[in-house]
């Protein structure tokens, strides 16, 4: 497919199909520039001219030519094979939580050179964690001895719907300070660097495909449990975001018409009854103020109350994967978040829930399982993001991609 003119200025559209190239070569390992322009789509002169600007930047190496006969038996002159240079770049990912903010640095072959974690309200102070995202970029750069001028692109994941068209946050009841800004924009000023921007769910789900339980997966669902609840969904390698980029708000389907008002506005959502602080809330009398993380570490410790309400929790969970099992039919089901962290616990009753709401042919098909990145689902799939986004804003991992860690989290 050729490059995709979306409104973006000529400069903007240069920067994404260099990515295009740089992705070609990431796949290929060694590959002529002919093969680049058939796999990309883009004219053998704009690859040339690309080539170029990556062969200055020293992100590009020639190698030897092909042995023997020349290149798809045509005869002629060998062509010369390029290389990526993974240590001449870097990739960031950011992952904006609802009350934290973690960045990563990794090469180009996504060896993460260097990870930090700041707590803060991101709901509420936009523009301090967008400072805060850039402040964080360039220590790392720093500690991973990257030149500012070598971050080829940063990937964002932020915890609420964006609107593919105008790349605004979807809900300013979800994020009240994010309303009026553009994150994109806000943040390509701070880094310099081209961003690209999902929503946490999706950027999870893309991590699971790439480095994670969802390698390899046709329609693969990723539930994130945790102060919201969401979905993200890839098919056949590529993020699934629907017409505006609400596909997967699963947190926001009715349960109760007559249930608690939920921060969408609307009353009775899932996420009213199942996410963690209102989980927190009902074991209030009982055990008294208690974070999520607490909830979770009791009822892994056995304790009645905990274990009862993530129980219950999980089998109304349940039934919205059920739905999400008879209309998707996914082959994976990957349950992330914070309060996956209780395993079977959160895990049996989800299962058995699917397996009695959903229809035997869906539930008999797909597979529930735990996160393998754990929290770094999110972080870890902005860095994918970074490196895979093409001009038509979908995501096309490697299959079997590994993540590996060279640098200490913080």
């Amino acid at each position: 497919m050729g490059p995709v003119r979306t409104g973006g200025s000529l400069e903007s559209l240069r920067e994404r199909n260099r990515l295009r190239v740089v992705d070609a070569l990431r796949a290929s390992g060694a590959v002529s520039r002919a093969d680049i322009a058939r796999s990309t789509g883009l004219s053998r002169s704009t690859v040339s001219s690309l080539v170029a600007d990556l062969q200055a930047a020293g992100l590009v190496r020639e190698g030897e030519q092909l042995d023997g006969v020349a290149h798809g038996g045509q005869g002629g002159r060998p062509p010369v094979l390029l290389t990526l240079d993974t240590a001449a770049g870097a990739l960031l990912g950011v992952d904006f939580g609802h009350d934290h903010v973690r960045a990563a640095v990794s090469s180009l072959s996504y060896d993460v050179l260097a990870e930090q974690h700041v707590e803060i309200d991101v709901d509420a102070s936009a523009h301090e964690a967008l400072d805060t995202a850039a402040r964080l970029a360039g220590e790392l750069l720093d500690e991973a001895s990257v030149a500012s001028g070598h971050l080829l692109a940063a990937g964002v994941g932020l915890p609420g719907p964006i609107d593919r068209e105008s790349g605004l946050v979807g809900s300013q009841q979800i994020l009240p300070s994010w309303g009026s800004l553009n994150p994109v924009a806000e943040l390509e000023r701070r880094l310099s660097a081209p961003v690209h921007l999902d929503n946490d769910a999706n950027v999870g789900a893309l991590g699971e495909a790439t480095f994670g339980a969802g390698r390899g997966a046709r329609v693969l669902v990723y539930l994130r449990l945790s102060a919201g609840i969401g979905a993200g969904l890839v098919v056949d390698g590529r993020p699934f975001r629907g017409a505006r980029g609400i596909a997967g708000e699963v947190g926001h389907v009715l349960v109760d018409p007559q249930g608690p008002i939920c921060r969408c506005g609307n009353r009775g959502c899932l996420e009213t009854f199942v996410a963690g602080p209102a989980l927190c809330e009902l074991l209030r009398r009982s055990h008294g103020p208690l974070s999520v993380r607490q909830l979770v570490g009791l009822a892994i410790e056995g304790d009645a109350g905990a274990t009862r309400v993530l129980a219950d929790a999980a089998g109304i969970v349940g039934r919205a994967v059920a739905d999400l099992c008879n209309t998707l039919n996914p082959d994976v089901v990957i349950v992330g978040g914070d309060l996956s962290a209780a395993g079977d616990v959160v895990l049996a009753p989800l299962r058995e829930a699917v397996r009695r709401f959903a229809i035997p042919a869906a539930a008999d098909a797909v597979r529930i399982v735990p996160s393998e990145l754990g929290d770094r689902a999110e972080l870890l799939g902005a860095l994918a993001l970074a490196g895979h986004e093409a001009d038509d804003g979908l995501s096309l991992p490697i299959p079997g991609s590994r993540i590996t860690t060279t640098g200490g989290a913080r």
